[in-house]
């Protein structure tokens, strides 16, 4: 008798069931395993002495368990990428390894997983569906394939060569022809503008050539069809346009000369413009679309995008993505309205190209929304906004514009989950980071606290929380207090950046509820941000403005608000200062008050500096004299460094205006670079404007630069150079303030580049320059490169190089242009003499490279004659 399957086994309570029947063929250990199986179900989980764990029981009597085999490479790579998708050179790697075992369910299992995580992408489409087009018993799964990308997503241009070269192979019977005639006309409904589309059009002008007719009607009608596609394909910015116009012209004259002629210079004005296009699009397109890395194995070059760093190289990227996108929708092509929809059809497939090649730019999804909704089609907007959320989750453009789109539909109900989706998003993400920074720390202070350990204690048996409070002392200014020790998030700059972001959620999603159902619905969702660990203090002052300005200035339930949130965030000082500004713009004078002498005394004197600055404006403005003397007496032993006049003259402004500092000290000569601004140096202290922090400078420092903009560069102090040996007719050489600067600059710099042509006592000087001028050097080189505090300040305040996201000015290619320039001569010979050490322009020649700035067309320097 055979072995029976586990699903049939009989059920029995006991295990003399098994005996109750007959005697099976069965060896006698696999028995005893079914009866353990069987009355498995009648024991505790948890063994008590008088009754065995029978899966003890059973191991002991097989043996020890098996060790299972090692995970292969491409098993470990592909559990890596469930767990992180978004990997591109892990998913290279994962491909050439399942291409080179030959396995085709761990080939599917890759590009399958590939597309999910990279959809529409061109490369990875055409290398898994060459699997499928060897053998034509895997015909049907090529088809099903084609089905799905060429339906369901957007085809490319290579992808559509790569079907009509397919459906080329496989269609025949007698409607082959109007089969294939088919598939080219979608091909080209859907790619005919592209500009790589042109062995499609080759290809489709071909296959109508080369049709068989029977009647002169037939002949007539192939003969339209050819023009047609030949008059189309001439007008379209693509390779090799000026060969299809070639062959155009000898089809129309090989038909008749005379009509030849007019259906030609109909169309030239139009192909020329697709010509200049054509040389603009190149230009265009020449950065946009990289080649893909090659492989190791036999398989086509498959290239994936990759998330952003926004480096320098991201941010030229987009910016040349985003002219080339604004180029595309400013119909270059001058395409009249009658032919609107052609237009339309090519700046669509413009952008839905942008959005495969540059899928992790929120930038591109959003341009593509916004172009999609402005030509009217806004269901087509609100699928870009939701395939751009799929890949860029964490995106606040996208998922605050799906947002708003739902909310214009009136679609209140898919607007809750949207927002709900986007916070745990971002929450998952806070975690994270906390997780990694709870890490980076504990490792960072076992390491400290194995180097500073004087006794026997082993140093491993610390903590992490432990020593992470050894290496950090305790912050009194927290926003984390609510939560219990063990539960605090570290105090870092990343992690207080994003959880301040993921406080714009809750304020953008509260904005909603109040917009689309009331009050009640924003006091809700400020109940769920309430329970949240990581909600910011910019949520609890939101929702108490929220209160105020929506809720018929209820001052009571935003004052209530606000204090709840003193409990949490009692120790942020700019949450303290919103409060208090909000009690005095409601005149609550008596409650602002309590509040600053309630606060005031928890911080240190650098943290308190903005509020007692707050209240003392509000002192000044509409308190009386006696209290304001009251309360510059309290600063001035709070900050004993502050000089009096700096109260006096904050007692004494408005607004911006401050006459004592203007008419009195100097500070806008100061600020302007005035040379005399110095007399009434005074430090004013620590929380002095910048000008007036620049102006209370030594005389030195303000001497320096005669302008408040950044350092100039060498090629500049030459042109100034250069300006001051050939002065124009209003600036005269013996100018005192020139010959100033020039002095200091001298003195600075070193000897001038002087032009060839300059006096011979002046190249004289150079050579010998007098000898005070290096004890000047070696002065300034003593000073060394120490900036004064307040130009460090000011300079750290000062954005990174990083920041920079404007054009980049591509320096290569203007170079290439001058190297390649002919210039042209009149006198080559006296041109390539040597000049003399004076040259007369009237004289004739040509006069020497002049490297200043343009004097105007009376400067005498360049000119022809």
């Amino acid at each position: 008798m055979s072995e029976p399957p586990p699903a049939e086994a009989p059920r029995s309570e006991t295990p003399m069931a098994i005996d109750a029947g007959e005697k099976p063929d069965l060896p006698q250990d696999i028995m005893n395993a079914l009866r353990q199986l069987q009355t498995a179900p009648q024991f505790s989980p948890t063994p008590t002495p008088t009754q065995p764990n029978n899966q003890e029981s059973i191991a002991g009597r097989q043996g020890p368990t098996p060790t299972p085999p090692p995970q292969s490479e491409w098993e470990r790579l592909r559990a890596q990428l469930r767990e992180k998708p978004v990997d591109a050179d892990v998913w290279l790697k994962l491909v050439d390894l399942a291409e080179d075992s030959g396995d085709m369910e761990k080939i599917k299992d890759t590009y399958e997983g590939m597309l999910e995580t990279y959809p529409n992408t061109p490369s990875v489409q055409i290398a898994y569906l060459k699997h499928f087009l060897d053998d034509p018993s895997q015909f049907s799964q090529a088809e099903a394939l084609f089905r799905r990308f060429l339906l369901r997503t957007t085809p490319s241009v290579e992808l559509l060569k790569f079907y009509l070269t397919y459906i080329r192979r496989v269609t025949t019977g007698p409607n082959a022809r109007e089969v294939i005639r088919k598939c080219y006309d979608f091909a080209l409904g859907h790619i005919g503008q592209d500009k790589d589309s042109y062995e499609i059009w080759q290809e489709y002008i071909n296959f109508l050539k080369a049709g068989e007719t029977n009647t002169t009607w037939e002949e007539q009608q192939k003969m339209d069809a050819v023009r047609k596609a030949y008059q189309h394909a001439v007008q379209i910015p693509m390779e090799n346009v000026k060969r299809l116009w070639e062959e155009y012209q000898e089809f129309e004259n090989g038909l008749n000369r005379i009509t030849a002629k007019k259906f030609i210079s109909d169309l030239q004005e139009a192909h020329m413009q697709a010509r200049t296009v054509l040389n603009q699009l190149q230009e265009h397109l020449s950065v946009l679309f990289a080649p893909g890395p090659s492989s190791r194995s036999n398989r086509s070059s498959i290239w994936l995008p990759r998330p952003p760093t926004f480096n320098q190289g991201d941010k030229a990227l987009v910016q040349r993505w985003r002219l080339y996108l604004k180029w595309e929708e400013s119909n270059p092509l001058e395409i009249e309205e009658k032919d609107r929809t052609t237009l339309l059809q090519r700046v669509q497939s413009v952008y839905r190209k942008a959005v495969v090649r540059m899928r992790y730019y929120s930038e591109i999804w959003y341009m593509a929304y916004a172009w999609t909704k402005g030509i009217g089609k806004t269901e087509e907007a609100n699928a870009l906004l939701k395939s751009g959320i799929e890949a860029n989750p964490a995106s606040f453009v996208l998922n605050f514009a799906y947002a708003e789109a739902l909310e214009l539909q009136n679609n209140f109900a898919e607007v809750h989950p949207t927002y709900e989706k986007f916070v745990e998003v971002l929450r998952k993400d806070l975690e994270a980071t906390e997780q990694r920074i709870n890490a980076e720390n504990s490792s960072s202070s076992s390491l400290g606290s194995q180097l500073s350990q004087k006794t026997d204690t082993n140093a491993m048996d610390i903590t992490p929380s432990l020593a992470q409070s050894q290496s950090q002392p305790p912050s009194q200014n927290s926003s984390f207090a609510t939560q219990v020790s063990d539960d605090k998030p570290p105090r870092s700059k990343e992690l207080i950046e994003k959880r301040t972001d993921y406080g714009i959620v809750y304020i953008m999603y509260m904005r909603f509820g109040r917009r689309a159902e009331g009050l009640k619905s924003a006091r809700n969702i400020f109940g769920k941000a309430r329970r949240d660990r990581w909600t910011p203090w910019e949520v609890y002052e939101a929702a108490a403005l929220m209160e105020y300005h929506c809720g018929n200035k209820d001052v009571q339930v935003a004052s209530r608000i606000f204090e709840k949130g003193m409990e949490t965030f009692g120790e942020e000082v700019e949450f303290v200062l919103r409060y208090l500004g909000f009690l005095i713009s409601i005149n609550d004078e008596n409650n602002a008050r309590a509040l600053f002498e309630r606060v005031i005394g928890t911080f240190t004197a650098d943290k308190a500096r903005p509020l007692w600055e707050r209240w003392a404006r509000y002192e000044y403005q509409y308190g009386d004299l006696a209290a304001a003397h009251k309360l510059e007496k309290r600063l001035s032993e709070v900050y004993p460094n502050d000089p009096p006049i700096k109260r006096f003259a904050e007692r004494h402004k408005y607004l911006n205006i401050d006459a004592i500092a203007v008419r009195d000290l100097g500070f806008v000569l100061g600020r302007q670079g005035s040379r005399g601004s110095g007399s009434g140096s005074g430090g004013l202290g620590r929380s002095e404007t910048l000008q007036s922090l620049l102006a209370s400078q030594p005389k030195e420092t303000l001497q320096a630069p005669t302008s408040s903009k950044r350092a100039v560069s060498p090629e500049h102090r030459r042109r100034e150079d250069s300006r001051s040996e050939y002065p124009s007719k209003r600036q005269r050489p013996a100018s005192p303030v020139r010959e100033r600067d020039r002095d200091w600059r001298d003195s600075r710099d070193g000897p001038r580049n002087r032009r060839h042509g300059s006096p011979p006592w002046e190249r004289e000087r150079e050579r010998d320059p007098p000898p005070r001028r290096p004890v000047k050097e070696e002065k300034e080189e003593d000073k060394g490169i120490a900036l004064p505090s307040v130009l460090s300040w000011f300079v750290g305040t000062l954005p990174t190089a990083n920041s920079f996201d404007g054009p980049v000015f591509r320096t290569d290619d203007l170079m290439q242009v001058f190297r390649n320039a002919v210039i042209p001569s009149t006198t080559p010979a006296r041109a390539r003499s040597p000049p003399g050490p004076r040259t007369d322009v009237q004289a004739g020649g040509r006069p020497p490279p002049d490297y200043g700035p343009y004097q105007g067309p009376g400067g005498g320097r360049r000119g022809r004659w």
